[in-house]
């Protein structure tokens, strides 16, 4: 994701780039879990390039900073702790992260001076960390492509334009898009054997 329209967090984010931690990053009824990386321009990692293929302008990201981890029972456990709340979140997070997390969000004070309804405030707010994304880098930096030729207009076994004959198409031209990891090369590579074995 490029940039979000907060210029307060996109601040606070500039500072942080090089940081990287796991999130479960959603959108638009998909989940990844994986490491998000705080660059000088907004999020990156493997769970947001994965979720972008979702997003849309206008739509929100939501983040669960905590995945795995039932952040409310963990708080409430350590309810009474005098250590200042972001000392207490770098044992989960990145130092530096924990710290400019709860300066954004005003909470920069003993874990024992917060009211239980506060502490589950945070707790979701962990779990369900909200950004508003201004959009992406664009094509020249995508791992990947969304929508081209309909792949029920061509035949699954040679790639040819089921209308036209004499016309193949391959890779991401085409409406296919895998998820990281390599499916998109190995889609590539294997309807390019298929489309040349035929023409």
């Amino acid at each position: 994701m490029r940039d979000v329209t907060d210029p307060y967090l996109r601040e606070r984010l500039h500072d942080l780039a090089g940081v990287s931690l796991p999130v479960e990053a959603r959108c638009n009824g998909a989940s990844f879990r994986n490491f998000m990386l705080v660059t000088h321009r907004g999020i990156s990692g493997p769970s947001i390039l994965q979720i972008s293929s979702y997003w849309q302008p206008g739509d929100d990201l939501r983040l669960d900073l905590l995945p795995g981890i039932d952040a409310e029972a963990w708080l409430l456990e350590h309810a009474h702790d005098k250590a200042l709340l972001p000392n207490l979140l770098a044992e989960r997070l990145p130092r530096r992260f924990a710290h400019a997390w709860c300066e954004l969000h005003g909470w920069m004070k003993p874990v024992n001076q917060f009211r239980h309804a506060e502490l589950r405030t945070i707790a979701a707010s962990l779990a369900d960390w909200t950004l508003a994304p201004s959009g992406t880098q664009g094509y020249a930096k995508a791992e990947v492509t969304l929508g081209g030729v309909d792949t029920r207009a061509l035949s699954s076994k040679t790639m040819e334009a089921r209308g036209v004959p004499g016309l193949f198409f391959i890779g991401e031209v085409m409406d296919v898009t895998g998820h990281l990891g390599g499916y998109n090369f190995q889609w590539a590579w294997s309807s390019g054997v298929a489309c040349g074995l035929a023409a």
